[in-house]
């Protein structure tokens, strides 16, 4: 990976970050947390991995997200000053789930050890 596609993708990040945080405002959408972002070499699609925390309903969350698509296009637009902003895909992040589940079945495995 180039260093520009790591940067646009660390720009991208900060950038979203702060959009959700202050700009959206939804009861539905809780704490986001975006771990990875992933831009194509083109720099004309963005998958952006999110993940919620203190939010029952994750899938509401996430179609809260890609319902404020545009908007979260056209703030970004606005912050970048890159001359292609990148179509944007939300997908829901299950990596933190598999910790916790590998995490309990090694603390399972020790107690049955003891």
């Amino acid at each position: 990976m180039s260093d520009r596609q790591l940067r646009i993708e660390a720009l991208i990040k900060k950038n979203l970050s702060e959009i959700i945080q202050f700009s959206l405002k939804n009861p539905h959408l809780g704490f986001v947390c975006i771990p990875q972002i992933k831009v194509s070499k083109d720099f004309s699609y963005a998958k952006i991995y999110v993940s919620f925390i203190n939010v029952q309903d994750e899938e509401k969350g996430l179609e809260v997200l890609n319902h404020s698509k545009g908007f979260i296009r056209t703030e970004l637009a606005k912050r970048m000053d890159t001359r292609r902003v990148p179509e944007l895909t939300f997908i829901l992040d299950e990596g933190y789930k598999k910790e916790a589940r590998i995490t309990s079945l090694l603390e399972n495995d020790k107690k049955k050890t003891k």
